[in-house]
């Protein structure tokens, strides 16, 4: 085995602010603990949690590393104590709390999933996230089945392009927002059924009418705020609302009568502060049912863009622009 080093290069900012703050720096290689282990990182995902750290607005859970990083893959380099010897070498995706904008980053065994022929480190390292919160936010807790009809706003963001792929694996007809032509068009090239332009089109309407009026079985939301009273008009009756973020807003006000009349669910989750019990579920569940599809070469994230770890500011000035379609990763090392 090789000699790790004592130390590495991470982009784990002092302080909070713009793109700028985000400069490689040394930082101590750390050591897997009881069932951890140790990945030598070849790529790592960009998140807009991490647009949200970098500006202060969203701390990591407690025990978790200020580096930023959701998800990552690479080669287990260290095993720590409760984790067989065999696992060394093995290429790995992993979802993380934290620290994988960094050459070698911990992550619990549990949370690992192994890298198939199919899938390039790039690919793999684009996976965890999203999967991980597509999954347990549009199949657990919207329940959604095959021949289910379920909107999804931000289609070519990385949540709405593994929606798409998912939905297309899984048998849902998938109708997604987007916020140009362009973005549909995009959207639809990729396998969703339906794509409005919430810029030019009443996105409400548009259900209704794809839908020929019965409305769609879940909404898989992002956007909070005037959003959810809208998305409710959306939903058939015994419908699903699932929020995951509130990019226009925390608060909203909902017609409760509404929802009693119409025996509407409104739920919602966030991923990073679970506990680790409840992401090896999550994981084992995944590898079970979709990662067959992966390693026959079905699923696939969008990728679209990449960028060494040091050019990390950039990664984050064009996920803020909002021009991207799929994932933007970061390549690490050779």
């Amino acid at each position: 085995m090789t000699e790790l080093p004592a130390t590495m290069q991470a982009i784990d900012p002092e302080v909070a602010g713009g793109p700028e703050v985000l400069v490689a720096v040394g930082r101590p290689t750390p050591a897997p603990g009881e069932g951890e282990v140790l990945i030598r990182v070849a790529a790592a995902g960009v998140n807009r949690p991490d647009v949200l750290q970098r500006k202060g607005g969203y701390p990591p859970p407690p025990g978790a590393p200020s580096i930023l990083g959701l998800e990552l893959a690479g080669t287990i380099a260290a095993v720590g104590a409760g984790v067989g010897g065999e696992m060394l070498g093995q290429p790995v995706c992993a979802l993380v709390a934290g620290g994988a904008y960094a050459e070698y980053a911990v992550a619990p065994v549990g949370s690992c999933l192994p890298v198939p022929e199919a899938l390039s480190m790039i690919e793999a390292a684009a996976l965890p996230e999203t999967l991980f919160t597509v999954w347990t936010n549009l199949f657990e807790r919207a329940f959604a089945v095959e021949g289910d009809t379920v909107l999804v706003h931000g289609g070519t963001s990385g949540i709405g392009t593994m929606a798409i792929a998912l939905a297309n694996i899984f048998g849902l007809t998938i109708i997604v927002t987007a916020g140009s032509d362009e973005k549909c068009a995009a959207a639809k090239a990729l396998g969703a059924d339906h794509a409005i332009n919430y810029r030019s089109e009443d996105f409400v309407a548009r259900v209704k009418e794809i839908t020929g009026g019965k409305g769609c079985a879940a909404v898989l939301d992002m956007v909070g705020g005037e959003y959810v009273a809208r998305n409710l008009q959306c939903l058939a009756d015994d419908g699903r609302h699932v929020s995951i973020a509130v990019q226009g807003g925390a608060m909203a006000t909902i017609p409760v009568f509404e929802v009693m009349r119409r025996r509407l669910t409104l739920t919602g989750s966030t991923l990073r502060a679970r506990d680790n019990g409840f992401k090896a579920m999550v994981a084992d569940e995944l590898s079970r049912i979709v990662w067959p599809h992966v390693v026959a070469g079905r699923l696939k994230p969008a990728i679209d863009r990449t960028y060494p770890l040091a050019e990390a500011a950039d990664a984050h000035r064009r996920m803020e622009a909002g021009e991207h379609v799929g994932k933007i990763v970061l390549t690490v090392g050779d």
